[in-house]
């Protein structure tokens, strides 16, 4: 028998693969009970192009927890602005799996609302 774990990893094999076959950029989300991580990731070339997350010294001075919607918006406006300055417009979102509601949805909607478009 599955656990969560592992049927959240088996959602997210399929969506992986598919962006893969598309061929563009995909914002990878992670989430934690006490944090939430965003990258701008390049499968062609395999590397990073960028990341934010709720541990990053600039954010921590914003928010008192990482663990909330708000901090999620601000992570989601963050990867946005980063994204905008490599000339990135165009992705596609990789929620891992998880559920789209709640902190992935905050992410998501703000980095619409600030230029990404997915």
């Amino acid at each position: 028998m599955e656990n969560l774990k592992d049927k959240r990893l088996k959602r997210s094999k399929k969506t992986r693969f598919k962006i893969a076959e598309i061929g563009v950029i995909r914002l990878s989300i992670h989430r934690t009970n006490l944090h939430i991580y965003a990258q701008l990731i390049d499968d062609k070339h395999h590397r990073t192009i960028a990341c934010a997350s709720t541990l990053e010294p600039e954010v921590k001075k914003e928010i008192s927890t990482g663990n909330t919607i708000s901090a999620a918006a601000l992570i989601g406006k963050r990867i946005a602005e980063k994204g905008k300055e490599c000339g990135i417009t165009d992705i596609a979102f990789d929620r891992a799996g998880y559920k789209f509601h709640g902190r992935v949805k905050a992410l998501a909607e703000a980095a619409r609302q600030n230029g990404l478009r997915f």
